[in-house]
C-alpha cells in the first residue's frame, strides 16, 4: 500500500477495461487519478463515484485533439496541483482486413487516437511536469505485443503500436540526455480479458497462451504501479511485456 502516495496521475481511456484496471491499482496505492474517455461518459462518472471525488476526476477527452489535452492538463492542475504520472492508455483496434482494402479514413482514425494521441500526451505531460512538478515524473505508454510483432490482418494497429514503442525510446533518450528526470517506458499487453474480446474467440485465444489463461486488467495495472512509483527510478526507455509467455 501507499506505493503511489501523494502522486497525481492522468490515465487516458481510464474508465473501462485495462485503463480502469490501472486506475483501480493506482487509487489502492494512494494516488489521485484523472481518468479520461471520449464516449463512455457514464463510465467516467461511475468510476469517480467509486473512487471518491477527493481521489478522482473525470474529464471527457478526444486524445487526438490538442485542445482536449490542454483542457485535461488545466483541470488536473486546478484540482490536484501537479502531475507525477501520465499513462497513455487510450486506443482503438479498428477493423481487421487486408491492407489494400483499408480506407485512408480508417487509417487516419487509428493513427490519430493510438499514436498522435500518445505524442500529444507526452508533449503536454512533459510541459506540465516541468512547470508543476520540478521536471520530475513518469510517462507510461501502453503499447501492445502487436507493437513487437505484426498483426497480418490489422496493419494500422500494429503500425501505431510499433510507433508508440519507438516514440517511447526516442523520448526517453531525449529527456535523459537533457538530464531531465522524467522517465518514459512502454507496456505491451497480450490478450487481456476485457469486454472487447469476443466470447466466441476466447477458447481459441487461450489455446495460444502458454500459461493457459488470459490476463486481467489489474495485471497491467500492477506493472504500471511499479513504473509510476519511485521503485522504478532506473527503468527508462524500456519495454515491459505482459502476455502470459506468448512472446517468450
Amino acid at each position: 500500500m501507499d506505493r503511489l502516495k501523494d502522486k497525481v496521475a492522468i490515465i487516458t481511456g481510464g474508465v473501462a477495461g485495462i485503463g480502469l484496471g490501472i486506475a483501480e491499482c493506482y487509487v489502492r496505492e494512494g494516488a489521485k487519478v484523472v481518468i479520461t474517455a471520449n464516449h463512455n461518459v457514464d463510465g467516467g462518472k461511475s468510476a469517480v463515484e467509486k473512487f471518491g471525488d477527493d481521489k478522482a476526476l473525470f474529464v471527457q477527452q478526444d486524445v487526438a485533439k490538442e485542445e482536449d489535452w490542454q483542457k485535461v492538463i488545466d483541470q488536473t492542475i486546478a484540482k490536484f496541483g501537479k502531475l507525477d504520472i501520465l499513462v497513455n492508455n487510450a486506443g482503438i483496434g479498428g477493423a481487421n482486413g487486408l491492407l489494400e482494402d483499408s480506407s485512408l479514413e480508417e487509417w487516419n482514425k487509428i493513427v490519430g487516437i493510438n499514436l498522435t494521441g500518445n505524442f500529444l500526451g507526452e508533449k503536454y505531460g512533459i510541459k506540465a511536469m516541468k512547470k508543476h512538478n520540478g521536471a520530475k515524473g513518469s510517462i507510461i505508454n501502453v503499447s501492445s505485443v502487436a507493437g513487437l510483432v505484426g498483426l497480418p490482418m490489422n496493419p494500422a494497429y500494429s503500425a501505431t503500436k510499433g510507433g508508440t514503442r519507438m516514440l517511447t525510446h526516442a523520448t526517453a533518450l531525449q529527456l535523459a540526455s537533457q538530464k531531465v528526470d522524467i522517465r518514459v517506458n512502454s507496456v505491451h499487453p497480450g490478450w487481456i480479458d476485457t469486454a472487447i474480446v469476443p466470447d466466441d474467440y476466447k477458447e481459441q485465444i487461450i489455446s495460444t497462451i502458454p500459461v493457459g489463461h488470459m490476463g486481467e486488467p489489474k495485471d497491467i495495472g500492477e506493472v504500471c504501479v511499479y513504473l509510476g512509483s519511485d521503485e522504478s527510478k532506473f527503468a527508462n526507455g524500456a519495454e515491459f511485456v505482459v502476455d502470459g509467455g506468448q512472446r517468450a
